[in-house]
């Protein structure tokens, strides 16, 4: 398979998560031609051009423009930001690659609750019901595709935002999680995968990857790691969903489709629904994925820090 021909990221701006922006990162750093879509020429929009990729203005919810961008590509990874027409990019997206008929491999992110959901069983989020129905027809369409789950982000309001929020004010991190456990990973092992998969995509087509972080865990658990990272105590505050609903996400000011994402999210963590553990980043990448601890030493800035970070090490 040929590599000269650029490779397209789409969303790759995207403010909730950023893999887009990350895969586009590690691909120009192995020298890779890329070719990234954006909705908005903005300073995000430059900071790819800063990277070497070539940037491409359009709405990948008209095919027009997702026709122009994957013109001369054969290889691409899909993402949008969460968005009430996830649907109907991901369908036009497949239109326009069935098409062109020449498309090397498809990698498609979603989300690992879609493991656990069917015909039959669903969850309240449309965001989550639309991942599903997307990849029904990413699959129907022929294209070689790869599906790529990730749970939740560490880089994910739960555990960056509003965790920094709560440790800066008191040192808690408050959540309505219960004794649930979870496992979230980091956004850039996750672009790790799929870069690897854009690169070399021969042995992936065809198969799904379910990505989460090294170790699930309950919020105890979780905030021990924080504490250990940041060098002073974090203890966890198991607040009841409703008061946490109207102090935290209610506050937010989040549209309807993305609050009522994570309200579910939310709901599902305390049901124990994100207690899955998976090595498939390893398997990917050849070591383990990102803890939890790892991740916050690596940015103490975001938690409001005052003492030096401890010292990680790669696994334990």
């Amino acid at each position: 398979m040929s590599i000269n021909a650029p490779i397209l990221v789409t969303g790759a701006a995207g403010r909730i998560g950023g893999v887009g922006g990350e895969i586009v990162e590690i691909l120009r750093k192995r020298d890779l031609p890329v070719r990234a879509l954006v909705r908005t020429e903005d300073e995000r929009a430059e900071a790819l051009r800063s990277t070497g990729a070539e940037v491409v203005v359009g709405d990948l919810t008209r095919p027009e423009d997702v026709a122009r961008a994957l013109e001369g590509c054969r290889r691409m990874y899909f993402g949008m930001s969460v968005s009430a027409s996830y649907l109907e990019a991901t369908v036009t997206a497949a239109a326009v690659a069935r098409e062109r008929g020449d498309l090397e491999v498809l990698v498609n992110i979603s989300q690992l609750t879609v493991s656990e959901m069917s015909l039959t069983a669903m969850t309240d989020s449309l965001q989550q019901r639309m991942h599903w129905l997307g990849e029904q027809a990413l699959n129907w369409s022929g294209l070689p595709v790869v599906h790529v789950r990730a749970t939740v982000f560490l880089q994910h309001f739960f555990f960056s935002q509003w965790a920094a929020d709560s440790i800066a004010k008191d040192g808690t991190i408050c959540l309505p999680f219960g004794a649930a456990k979870t496992s979230p990973v980091d956004v850039r092992d996750v672009a790790e995968v799929i870069a690897a998969v854009l690169e070399h995509p021969d042995a992936h087509v065809g198969k799904v990857y379910e990505l989460t972080g090294p170790r699930s865990e309950d919020m105890r658990a979780v905030a021990t790691e924080y504490s250990e990272a940041l060098g002073r105590p974090v203890r966890y505050v198991d607040e009841p969903m409703k008061e946490w609903q109207d102090r935290v996400l209610r506050a937010s000011g989040l549209p309807k489709h993305v609050f009522d994402h994570i309200r579910v999210m939310a709901q599902l963590h305390a049901d124990n629904r994100y207690d899955r553990l998976t090595h498939d980043v390893e398997a990917i990448t050849g070591r383990p994925a990102t803890s939890i601890r790892e991740y916050v030493a690596k940015h103490p800035e975001l938690f409001g820090s005052r003492t030096q970070p401890a010292t990680v090490p790669e696994s334990r």
